[in-house]
């Protein structure tokens, strides 16, 4: 029989043989959406007491909720509401284990952050929820939370052994049907979401499960249709903001409102053809550098968003609530670019030697340069460089190329291999692209210094023949103005890398499958979901965005790079040589070999600084730390590792079904067999979501804000002696250059794009936090966190040491940016700093 319902009223007293529990339920308040009813009612089951009719724990009776006070909760102080609820159990109900909550409203979901439950004794039991809660009338199912105790599957209490299965099998759907909002189903799905068959222009291969076309698997998110080209998912728009997500994967409303606001200025410049007028007479090239700084970061810009532009957004966010919101932020918030990093102190220091390599060792790109062992330097297929040593030993200091390599001196920035192959293509699209290697000697200071540029094209005969350019340093006169657009064109090479490869592939889509895999095979309760749920933290929703707005067909991503509509295609190849044991920093930097290990295990750096290996290696030990410690605390042995059904089966998720197609590779995984080998395993995701995400996304706009800097394209190649064009650069160098790379409009829509990939939203959580100290009721566990932190102070602190110290040349460079991307920023709580700060490591890979 149900207890009565009472609302704002006081809890009748307890029925005969039943003690009165009081909790308390706290619910985010969020833009348009009702708070719950009198029909929300929460239950109870026990953790030590079965009811042997069901096999679970027993079960409470129905306790509605109470009143509604507005509060403030967490870190950022959200709104909230406040909650009262008595729930009567029997006197031999034992322990609460799991609370069962019932949404009684008709339409509106509303987010959960956490139930309270005050016991006898001063005893109190938390239920750590964040999550949303869909009415029952369209879920027809109540929502299950555990409590904040961390079990090994083996060691869960029998009462709530088959709520955790149960759970768990929910949670993996069966494969079939049209996603429904309130469906909590974690599924796997190709990227079969990226072209549109019905246009020809827009035909794109389906990425994934192919050995021709091998890719990390995505959250299936939509309704897949048989089409010409295999099974598509098909899209509402033709930017769809309105994809089936996860709900638990999903921004809250104000993130949401948030970065659509950040991005509609992107959206005005792309979606719309009708926004094109806005750029009449205006999207040809600039006419000169002060022209390029006046007008894009000199003054602050009006609102550029018509009428016209909003109507057609209104059609793409997920509901008129949010619209409202959104349109309400744009009114607000006027188009204005701040001055990029790279050009505020300095606007000539980029197009220095020194500028240029400092940022391969500190800019947002530095995790491609490799120490060079070969010379000449070898392709994959064994075709010899056009590089000789009488090009380069003149600039290295009195010593020969041999003993430059024996004494770890000379280092390449290889754009070569992996792009030659497409260049024929590529360069079929109005662009006109290069593949490079770039030569550079280490010096006493331990700067770089760019010894020689190496421009190549495959022969007009086909074939493996190329046409190699060589160009070396010069500052005076044409040959100067040569070594400007050669840097140029290497710059194109390494500004498409990174966002496609650096950033997107090796961050954001490489840790999805980790993320499906976790939900489908480690119960909420398990120590590992518990310890990588803030890594995983909003990456499904900003990759279901990518995917909509930047890598579709005719996205943003093939508007403004080089590699157009092969990008995709492109980063699948680079993914077929993709290994997960590589991507830990260590073993990264050695692969590279720009580190060797060193007798105590740990690495020695071969470019002493190295301000991004630096940094990294003290966040990694940090990491590294943190992850020991705590897998230690619940794995005893190796065998505890082996014999947990759950990680296993994760495990084998993540491998065989999550990365299948990287399966067959024995070198791309660890077994996951010993407790050292899960730690490892469990830090390198950690760092790839955090740290090395922060490294490769938010100095974009410090860096990249300013195009000549690091332009994303080339419409004309390095003139050829005694041709016009060597005429136009000879006559006017700087309108050359301008005319070379990316015009007026393609600049601007790049700059907008940066712009909001840099941002630190308000919500942000930084390496080291928590939304709650309350999301585990482990105090050791607590204790070990309280340790992680106070190493990640440490770490600050001697980023800021360095950033101080005037021997460390590379911390700073010409441009005199800090390197601040791997600074923990651990005392950014709530928001605090937020937008383009060009520091921080939030812990996920969360825009």
């Amino acid at each position: 029989m149900q207890m009565p319902f009472c609302w704002d009223q006081c809890p009748t007293q307890a029925p005969e043989n039943h003690i009165a529990i009081n909790g308390t339920v706290v619910v985010s308040c969020h833009f348009g959406l009702s708070v719950p009813g009198k029909t929300t009612t929460l239950r109870l089951f026990s953790s030590t007491q079965i009811d042997h009719n069901t096999g679970k724990g027993r079960l409470s009776v129905e306790a509605p909720l109470r009143g509604g006070k507005k509060t403030k909760h967490g870190p950022g102080k959200t709104s909230t509401m406040t909650y009262q609820v008595t729930l009567f159990i029997d006197i031999e109900f034992g322990t609460p284990g799991a609370i069962v909550v019932k949404n009684g409203l008709k339409n509106d979901q509303f987010f959960l952050r956490y139930v309270q439950l005050e016991l006898a004794e001063d005893r109190s039991i938390h239920f750590e929820c964040n999550s949303w809660v869909y009415p029952y009338k369209k879920t027809n199912s109540d929502r299950v939370f555990f409590i904040n105790t961390s079990y090994l599957p083996d060691k869960t209490p029998e009462a709530l052994q088959l709520l955790r299965e149960e759970e768990l099998r929910s949670l993996r759907g069966n494969g079939r049907g049209e996603r429904k909002d309130w469906e909590r189903i974690y599924d796997y799905d190709y990227y079969n979401d990226l072209g549109n068959p019905d246009k020809e222009d827009h035909i794109r291969p389906v990425l994934g499960g192919t050995a021709t076309y091998p890719y990390p698997r995505r959250c299936r998110t939509g309704r897949a249709l048989f089409k010409k080209d295999g099974m598509t998912e098909t899209r509402k728009h033709m930017i769809n903001l309105d994809f089936y997500i996860p709900p638990d994967e999903r921004f809250n409303p104000t993130k949401l409102a948030e970065v659509l606001t950040l991005a509609v200025q992107a959206v005005t410049h792309f979606v719309i053809p009708e926004s094109r007028a806005l750029f009449q007479g205006n999207i040809n090239s600039f006419k000169s550098f002060d022209q390029l700084r006046r007008d894009m970061y000199s003054k602050s810009q009006k609102p550029v968003v018509e009428g016209v532009v909003m109507d057609k957004l209104k059609t793409s966010v997920p509901s008129q609530k949010t619209y409202k919101q959104v349109s309400k932020m744009v009114k607000e918030t006027p188009v204005k670019f701040p001055i990029p990093q790279v050009i505020e102190h300095d606007q000539e220091a980029w197009r220095t030697d020194e500028e240029f390599t400092r940022e391969m060792l500190a800019g947002l790109n530095p995790v491609v340069i490799k120490r060079l062992d070969v010379f000449p330097p070898v392709s994959s297929g064994g075709k010899k460089s056009s590089i000789t040593a009488a090009h380069i030993e003149g600039q290295l200091e009195g010593r020969t190329v041999e003993k430059a390599i024996e004494q770890n001196r000379l280092f390449i920035l290889d754009h070569h291999d992996y792009l030659i192959r497409y260049l024929r293509r590529i360069n079929t699209l109005g662009v006109c692209i290069y593949a490079s290697r770039t030569l550079l000697f280490l010096k006493d200071d331990s700067t770089l210094k760019p010894v020689v540029i190496e421009l190549s094209l495959p022969s007009d005969g086909g074939g493996d023949d190329e046409i190699s350019r060589i160009f070396l340093p010069a500052s005076d006169e044409i040959d100067g103005h040569l070594w400007q657009l050669a840097k140029a064109h290497v710059s194109v090479n390494d500004a498409g890398y990174h966002q496609l490869i650096s950033h997107w592939l090796f961050t954001h889509a490489t840790v999805e499958p980790f993320i499906i895999a976790t939900k489908r095979q480690l119960s909420a309760m398990h120590p590992v979901n518990k310890l990588l749920e803030p890594h995983f933290k909003d990456n499904m929703q900003i990759n279901t965005l990518a995917r909509s707005i930047l890598l579709s067909a005719g996205g943003i991503l093939e508007r403004t790079m080089y590699p157009g509509k092969y990008a995709m295609e492109m980063s699948s190849a680079i993914y077929s040589e993709w290994r997960f044991t590589e991507q830990s920093l260590p073993n990264e930097l050695i692969k590279r070999g720009v580190a060797s290990k060193d007798p105590s295990g740990g690495v020695t750096l071969h470019i002493e600084d190295y301000p991004y290996a630096v940094d990294g290696l003290d966040v990694w030990r940090a990491i590294e730390g943190w992850v020991q410690s705590y897998c230690a605390h619940f794995y005893h042995s190796d065998t505890a590792v082996v014999g947990d059904k759950e990680l296993q089966a994760w495990w084998d998720d993540v491998r065989l079904v999550g990365h299948g197609d990287r399966q067959h590779d024995p070198a791309c995984w660890l077994k996951l067999d010993t407790v050292a080998h899960l730690a490892e395993t469990l830090s390198t995701l950690i760092w790839i979501a955090s740290a090395l995400h922060a490294a490769v996304n938010f100095g974009q706009y410090g860096y990249a804000g300013f195009m000549p800097n690091r332009p994303t394209r080339c419409r004309r190649f390095v003139p050829l002696p005694g041709s016009p064009e060597m005429g136009q650069l000879e006559t006017d160098p700087e309108k050359f250059f301008l005319e070379m790379v990316p015009d007026r409009f393609t600049t601007t829509l790049g700059l907008t794009l940066i712009e909001v990939l840099s941002n630190h939203t308000s919500d942000e959580l930084y390496l080291g936090q928590r939304v709650t100290s309350s999301w585990t009721d482990d105090g050791e566990v607590l204790q070990l966190l309280d340790r992680f932190r106070e190493e990640l102070r440490r770490v600050e602190k001697r980023v800021a040491e360095r950033n101080r110290d005037p021997r460390l040349k590379n911390r700073r460079g010409p441009a005199k940016v800090p390197y601040m991307l791997l600074f923990p920023d651990v005392g950014n709580i709530g928001g605090k700093e937020k937008g383009i700060t060009g520091k921080g490591i939030p812990n996920s890979v969360s825009i």
